[in-house]
């Protein structure tokens, strides 16, 4: 178990969709994720209402499409909105070891064992078994914890892997997407909610 300190900083926006595909797109053509968050930021890419928040979100955007290879990103660039939102869920389980563990422990886990959706109280008790294991989760408020919660479902809904009912939605990964995972980091399959035998045939 990772019992590191976990990074906490997702409390703003949730997959950010369209602006993580404009910045994929970006650094197509740039190749260069300083040049990209520069030019971004001086020509307003993201339609931010203040360069405040332009200054918040970008850097953001980046933390997490760094995480991805060139076979990802061409996909979230690419893909249909279904991949390009599974790639951005990726992404976050990646760059935010409490969400890639939610997803192994609680989505998928549920998933897996026929309990078709998640509630409140699954994260609540989520977070209070991580809390043991790294104290400082305990020095967050109820407030913030509150809004990680509200953010991490939004991604969930948006990812369209939980209805607005709080129901879980089995993946489908594409063949695109499954050979992407094949070819790079396999194990990362396991963030989706899927079986084993629904993906028995993909490559390795």
């Amino acid at each position: 178990m990772n019992t590191a300190k976990y990074r906490m900083s997702f409390t703003t926006g949730g997959l950010f969709h369209r602006e993580s595909v404009k910045l994929a797109m970006l650094y197509d053509v740039l190749k260069d994720w300083d040049t990209v968050r520069n030019k971004a930021l001086s020509d307003n890419l993201l339609q931010a209402r203040t360069q405040e928040s332009s200054k918040r979100i970008c850097p953001e955007i980046i933390s997490r499409l760094t995480t991805l290879d060139p076979k990802e990103l061409d996909v979230l660039v690419n893909g249909n909105v279904q991949e390009q939102m599974y790639i951005l869920w990726l992404a976050v389980c990646r760059l935010y070891a409490f969400i890639g563990e939610f997803a192994l422990e609680v989505l998928r886990e549920r998933y897996v064992c026929l309990k078709g959706d998640i509630r409140q109280e699954d994260f609540d008790s989520f977070f209070n078994r991580k809390s043991e294991w790294c104290p400082e989760l305990d020095t967050i408020q109820p407030s913030t914890k509150a809004k990680l919660r509200q953010v991490l479902f939004k991604m969930l809904r948006e990812a369209d892997l939980l209805t607005a009912g709080g129901d879980i939605n089995p993946a489908t990964l594409s063949p695109r997407l499954l050979q992407t995972l094949a070819s790079s980091r396999r194990k990362d399959i396991l963030f989706f909610p899927v079986f084993d035998s629904d993906v028995k045939g993909w490559s390795p």
